[in-house]
């Protein structure tokens, strides 16, 4: 069995961050670790509150699974703070890795800071360039590549901006326009679309952790890049189509619906 590794927030309503990478983790059976990154009082309604963890006990969670298990492919998400982004930077930097996807998480879908503004220049610096792939939803896209995106073409151009800041494989997720969902991926050279179907729900709480989980998974498991993205859209689109109504607001995703099907 594989072993990932998620760097990130704890979603206390559990549809998000922590608790949704270990669920992918699981559907895509490989083994989920967890580095903690900030505690956040969350619920379907939004993000209330944000505990950031000390960066000395972030170093001390990465050492204490390097040290012990190898990794076979690590996803980070939520890093608010600029001495958070640096010490996992430096800490990775100590080990051996590869299948490293960086989700850029900026702003909840209720308009909560989870990345500090004055960090968003750490982000690019010390992160971006060592990443295997970075997935910027639009709004992230808009802020790390600096332009508005209206478009297709505009979230080609965004790519290649973002692409020229180090990562390997930059895939900007088309869900904020309208018709199909989209996504583009750029490699450098060349992009590849991936396109599913537009399903009417509200319950998407989740969808972007979710999505750059089940590609580190797959990268995880051997499969290459183009596989890798195209298996985890086909994931997140199952998932959305069968999400959850908990709450008062946007629910959850459904990590597990296969494995239901298989026990109904």
């Amino acid at each position: 069995m594989k072993n990932l590794l998620t760097i990130a927030g704890s979603d206390s309503c559990g549809g998000a961050g922590i608790q949704a990478d270990i669920k992918t983790f699981s559907a895509h059976k490989v083994y989920g670790m967890s580095v903690i990154t900030a505690v956040t009082a969350q619920s379907t309604r939004g993000v209330f509150a944000v505990q950031d963890i000390d960066p000395e006990i972030i170093k001390k969670q990465i050492e204490a699974v390097f040290d012990d298990i190898s990794v076979d492919g690590i996803k980070i998400g939520m890093v608010s703070q600029i001495e958070t982004i640096k010490v996992i930077a430096k800490t990775l930097k100590k080990y051996p890795h590869n299948n490293l996807v960086v989700d850029p998480v900026m702003i909840s879908k209720s308009g909560f800071d989870l990345l500090q503004p004055e960090a968003k220049a750490a982000l690019i610096q010390y992160l971006l360039p060592m990443a295997t792939m970075v997935t910027p939803n639009l709004p992230e896209a808009e802020e790390i590549s600096g332009m508005e995106i209206e478009n297709l073409e505009d979230m080609k151009i965004a790519a290649k901006i973002i692409h020229s800041m180090g990562p390997k494989y930059v895939l900007v997720k088309g869900g904020h326009l309208k018709g199909e969902a989209v996504d583009i991926l750029f490699d450098g050279r060349d992009f590849t679309s991936f396109s599913s179907q537009r399903i009417a729900t509200k319950n998407t709480h989740g969808t972007g952790c979710t999505l750059s989980s089940a590609i580190a998974a797959n990268l995880g498991k051997g499969k290459d890049i183009h596989q890798a993205v195209a298996t985890a859209k086909a994931y997140i689109t199952t998932a959305i189509e069968h999400s959850f109504s908990i709450g008062k607001g946007p629910g959850p995703v459904h990590h597990f619906y296969h494995l239901y099907q298989q026990d109904a």
